[in-house]
């Protein structure tokens, strides 16, 4: 099988951060969300679109602004600068309103109005490993997503 040479990704709604931080849905996706609730957390795949520039596709090692003199490859960390700017987000689900076709989530690393592609309940036994392996650069890192989130830096919303 040859590989696909163009993938096309439809948006199914969009991050908001007006009165705190809801995932919203455009109607036809709404159904999907059916079950959602009754998760405490969602796997948010999104559209790094303010990098959405042919330089910031073609950038493939970043220095990383945690670790002094540092650079790596894009595919050894999580900058939005990548040939694809497909990010996730781990968030804490606070509720979800099917009929709004709304998910209020704790905090997410997402811009305001930023194109979500997918949502995936986060299941324990699939999306976390035992023996976690990391660079001496994160290995004083939390072990577990704070309950605040991930945040955004101040004023970048």
């Amino acid at each position: 099988m040859e590989p696909a040479t163009a993938i096309h990704l439809t948006p199914i709604g969009h991050v908001t951060r007006e009165s705190g931080i809801e995932l919203r849905l455009d109607e036809p996706y709404r159904a999907g969300l059916s079950g959602l609730g009754d998760f405490g957390h969602v796997v948010v795949v999104w559209w790094a679109g303010r990098y959405d520039v042919p330089e910031a596709r073609q950038v493939l090692t970043v220095p990383l602004p945690y670790a002094d003199n540092r650079e790596v490859g894009v595919f050894a960390c999580r900058a939005p600068v990548r040939p694809n700017l497909v990010m996730t987000t781990v968030c804490a689900i606070e509720r979800v309103d099917q009929t709004r076709g709304v998910v209020e989530v704790g905090d997410i690393d997402a811009f305001d109005g930023t194109p979500l592609l997918d949502l995936k309940p986060y299941h324990g036994v699939t999306d976390r490993v035992r023996r976690l392996r990391v660079p001496e650069y994160v290995a004083d890192w939390a072990e577990w997503l704070p309950e605040s989130g991930t945040a955004l830096m101040p004023g970048e919303a």
